[in-house]
């Protein structure tokens, strides 16, 4: 049988973790830990749930349903729910939100603080520098494993590794007396939980698989179960990294706490910024240039992916349209302009976004995963998204708040979990439940 060997999975396990670790996995850590203080453990398990351990479900449901991709896998809902589930996926963690974001973090973190007041000429000169290399890369998509999983990723692991066990070794605050703020005071698991909604991995573990796939074949494993299970593989090896580095990052920004004290009151202060303290604190002058190489070398790649992933996506879901290099170009084109609204506003629009279309997810992934128990039959896919995506639209309603409070105050009255930002799982646990019952009655009907 067919199989990847010890070197050639490290190899495939960088490239993942290279693409997956991008701009949001590098400062939601670092502020939940701020913020959660001795609320950690809880607040990062409830963090690990969604950022770590949902994308690894995410990538082992395209390995074991033996699905190409995002596309075979939502068409097992329905052919519209398809197209506009994955349209909607992609332009998420694409052009409208992650995209952007990793050039605008990398602006905020690595050269802002040594700018002062005028940043729009500056901010659109790295724009056009940022997006120009990762354009470059990207019309190179047979060599992403090497750009990604060979240069780009030990590059980003070296500089983020002297920085974390810099301050790991040196920490200002024991975990015990930092106060937990916000939301971890109350329910820190369930605020982590959250959290991890920010990373956008959820979305994007269903979005890399055709690049895993494509890039296992390219190392001559063919064989759809060799393909599944190297698939599975390389998804475990990046996903204990990621864990890894969480953990770290929380515990740097937990321990790190005194010195933003003030700026924690602001709403607006994110893990970008404390990076950015903390890099001075540690590292002087020179702290400056060791994270911006590092948040730079870590958005630049997870954005070649995404350019990657999008254009290829696009390809399939429109043949004849555009070609792979114009899907590159008009992508990188559209995430250059949206990167200049800045780093703070991209966050807040992405918001309501993401807890719409995470339950979506995660819904199809635990699908992927059990459809060989029900044989994949569709109509048990049709009734667990149609149940969740009607409390998906609840999700959304809370978020936006505004003028659908009283909907919001009349739905926390009788759903289970809607005050946590879950009340998408009992919803969907009766649809899956309906559905099996459904499928179970058409095959005991007489034909």
């Amino acid at each position: 049988m067919q199989k990847l060997n010890i070197r050639q999975l490290a190899l495939i396990g960088s490239m993942l973790f290279g693409l997956f670790f991008g701009a949001g996995n590098l400062i939601f850590p670092l502020i939940l830990g701020a913020r959660a203080g001795m609320g950690l453990p809880a607040a990062l398990l409830g963090l690990l749930i969604t950022a770590v351990g949902i994308p690894l479900l995410g990538i082992v449901s395209i390995g074991i349903s033996h699905s190409e991709g995002l596309i075979d896998l939502s068409g097992r809902v329905s052919k519209p729910f398809c197209y506009l589930f994955t349209c909607a996926l992609y332009l998420t963690i694409g052009p409208l939100f992650a995209i952007p974001r990793c050039a605008a973090t990398s602006f905020t973190i690595g050269l802002r603080p040594l700018l002062g007041e005028q940043i729009v000429l500056p901010q659109l000169i790295f724009s056009i520098l940022f997006f120009a290399a990762v354009l470059f890369f990207a019309l190179k998509p047979s060599k992403i494993l090497n750009s990604v999983g060979k240069f780009l990723n030990p590059a980003f692991l070296l500089f983020l590794g002297v920085m974390l066990a810099t301050a790991l070794a040196k920490p200002i605050n024991p975990l015990s007396a930092v106060p937990a703020n916000g939301g971890y005071a109350d329910s820190a698991f369930f605020t982590g939980f959250l959290q991890g909604y920010d990373t956008l991995d959820a979305l994007a573990s269903l979005a890399f698989g055709i690049i895993v796939i494509h890039a296992i074949r390219q190392l001559g494993v063919t064989e759809p179960a060799a393909v599944a299970g190297s698939t599975v593989k390389a998804g475990v090896v990046s996903t204990l990294l990621m864990a890894l580095i969480y953990a770290a990052t929380a515990l740097v920004g937990a321990q790190s706490y005194t010195l933003y004290t003030e700026e924690l009151a602001n709403p607006a202060f994110n893990g970008g910024d404390a990076f950015a303290i903390i890099a001075r604190h540690y590292f002087g002058s020179g702290g400056s240039f060791i994270l911006a190489v590092t948040v730079t070398l870590c958005c630049m790649k997870t954005a070649i992916g995404l350019v990657t992933a999008c254009s290829e996506t696009f390809i399939e879901l429109f043949p004849g349209c555009l070609d792979y290099r114009k899907w590159a170009v008009l992508f990188t084109a559209a995430s250059l302009l949206i990167s200049n609204i800045g780093l703070s506003q991209i966050i807040a629009l992405s918001a309501p976004v993401l807890y719409f279309l995470c339950p979506l997810a995660i819904a199809l992934i635990l699908l992927g995963i059990l459809g060989n128990w029900f044989r994949h039959a569709r109509i048990v896919y049709q009734c667990t998204i149609g149940a969740t995506l009607a409390a998906a639209v609840l999700e959304l309603a809370r978020v936006i708040g505004g003028a659908c409070q009283p909907l919001v105050d009349w739905t926390s009255k009788w759903l289970p979990l809607y005050t946590y930002g879950l009340g998408w799982v009992v919803p969907a646990a009766v649809g899956f439940a309906a559905g099996l019952l459904l499928r179970d009655r058409r095959v005991r009907e007489p034909r």
